[in-house]
């Protein structure tokens, strides 16, 4: 299939790199700067953009009838707009804050260890996300996803906060590291233990692949969709 990459930093190049190996072609691949191009020859579009273009990327590619998936995080103020679009242009739109495969089943585990605690007062939740220097938004969007499942899942938390310490919060610590692909770490800690759920990419390999094969899953549907649907979990 003919794929448009919107946003070609280090994210893009390696989508391309798997894309190109999985037999797909790349027809357009843009920079972050550029506010003009033609998405009609593509057969899927994949954002790895900032977030004060995705909305519009989103939109131009729902517009134009191209499917589109992103992975851009830090705009989701305007998703209900671009859900909206969706919905009106009948088009295909996935929106993840993390692509990767193992994330996804991170995912589920956080949900299962949520429902778990929720009834174990005497354990107190905490988060830490780690990336490298060049992410521009904090908390992350796959922290602020592990720490929305928890709130749905536990009776105790309500909200979540950066760096601070919150009635019926969950305490985020961001860190930024250089060469640091992502680390996500849950802890629920009591004063007789702590017990930890941790996801640890190696490199961008992982969140690459997911994004292709979101891609390849979503071509020929129409819907607003999540990973969940592509892996057919949840």
């Amino acid at each position: 299939m003919n794929i448009a990459l919107l946003g070609y930093g280090k994210m893009g190049q390696t989508i391309e790199k798997i894309a190109i190996k999985r037999g797909h072609n790349i027809v357009l691949a843009i920079d972050k700067e550029d506010k003009e191009y033609d998405i009609t020859k593509a057969d899927v579009a994949i954002d790895f953009s900032v977030p004060t273009v995705a909305f519009n990327n989103i939109s131009n590619c729902i517009n134009n009838n191209v499917p589109v998936v992103s992975g851009t995080t830090g705009w989701l103020n305007d998703y209900e707009k671009a859900v909206a679009l969706c919905k009106e242009k009948n088009g295909a739109f996935i929106y993840a804050s993390n692509y990767s495969l193992g994330v996804n089943i991170f995912f589920e585990l956080n949900k299962t260890l949520a429902k778990m605690m929720s009834n174990l007062k005497q354990y107190n939740v905490s988060m830490e996300e780690i990336h490298h220097t060049q992410k521009l938004d904090a908390p992350s969007g796959t922290a602020i996803s592990l720490a929305n499942d928890i709130i749905s899942n536990h009776d105790s938390y309500k909200t979540w906060s950066l760096d601070t310490q919150e009635d019926a919060g969950i305490p985020i610590v961001a860190k930024r590291i250089e060469d640091v692909p992502g680390t996500h770490t849950v802890n629920y800690e009591s004063e007789v233990d702590t017990i930890t759920i941790e996801h640890i990419a190696h490199n961008r390999q992982g969140f690459a692949l997911g994004a292709v094969i979101a891609a390849e899953w979503l071509v020929g549907k129409t819907g607003i969709f999540t990973m969940n649907d592509v892996l057919n979990i949840g």
